[in-house]
């Protein structure tokens, strides 16, 4: 006799689901401390490095419309 109860067939998708996504993480390799710290000292460091870049191509786009318009401040 087939199950055709959409209820119980959503559980079986979703314990399968979480059968799967368990299966899954049990092959991740996770991080050791020393790695995760070296990991995020290189993301602060490329985060600090493109807030200089973006605020210093700001400051050179400023400075150019500052000429073009002949913007001056007091």
């Amino acid at each position: 006799m087939a199950n055709n109860n959409p209820a119980n067939s959503d559980r079986e998708g979703v314990g399968a689901y979480l059968k799967g996504v368990r299966k899954e993480m049990s092959k991740v390799v996770w991080p050791t401390k020393k790695e995760l710290g070296t990991y995020a000292l290189v993301v602060f460091g490329m985060c600090v490095v493109f807030a200089v870049g973006f605020w210093l191509i700001d400051l050179g786009v400023l400075g150019a419309l500052r000429s073009i318009l002949g913007i001056t401040m007091n």
